[in-house]
């Protein structure tokens, strides 16, 4: 079974240097918090809940959605993502490891109580943008390799010759020797058999 991550997400945006300094509305910053998580759940390879607070919304119920292996909840009205978060962690058995990122103290004692380990809103952060810079670097580094093994494997005249092509100074291959453009002369016509000389 999979770890599991329980992210509150509206904690975790109202901590979140970069959105405030971007101004982004709060719609963006759900985005952008579900796609930076969608990519971390493929390196830490753990389950995980993004809760968003619907304490004062008009919904009547939870709503569950799955967005490329990320379950994303909105609780309804009346119900706070700290109350979701405390039930959903102490419904998971003790075998299976579970982290709670959020920064709000409340809920990190009730967290702790349950078994699970937390970690602050700010160290979740910092974990997506480190995975954000190592995903650029690996691929970067993947398209050098991968440049670098094609060319080892050509003949060294050919690796020349590429180069030369590509700063755009190659020379015109000459003609084969003895071919009619490499002597000058016109080719000779094949001659037409004599009637006598025809097989028959």
């Amino acid at each position: 079974m999979k770890p599991l991550l329980i992210v509150d997400g509206y904690n975790v945006i109202g901590c979140w240097a970069e959105a405030e300094r971007q101004m982004w509305p709060l719609d963006v910053c759900r985005d952008k918090l579900l796609h930076l998580l969608q990519d971390y759940s493929g390196y830490s390879g753990e389950e995980i809940v993004l809760v968003f607070d619907g304490y004062q919304s008009d919904k009547q119920t939870t709503t569950e959605e799955n967005w490329a292996g990320i379950r994303l909840v909105y609780t309804r009205h009346g119900e706070t993502a700290d109350s979701y978060i405390e039930r959903l962690a102490a419904q998971v058995p003790r075998y299976r490891q579970v982290r709670v990122a959020t920064s709000d103290g409340l809920e990190q004692s009730q967290v702790l109580s349950t078994g699970a380990v937390r970690m602050t809103s700010r160290e979740l952060l910092r974990e997506l943008q480190q995975i954000r810079r190592q995903g650029y670097a690996g691929h970067n580094a993947t398209g050098t390799v991968q440049k670098s093994n094609l060319e080892s494997r050509l003949p060294e005249n050919t690796r020349q010759l590429l180069e030369q092509l590509r700063r755009g100074d190659a020379e015109e291959p000459a003609p084969p020797t003895g071919s009619a453009q490499g002597t000058g002369r016109k080719p000779k016509r094949a001659r037409r058999p004599r009637e006598g000389h025809l097989q028959g």
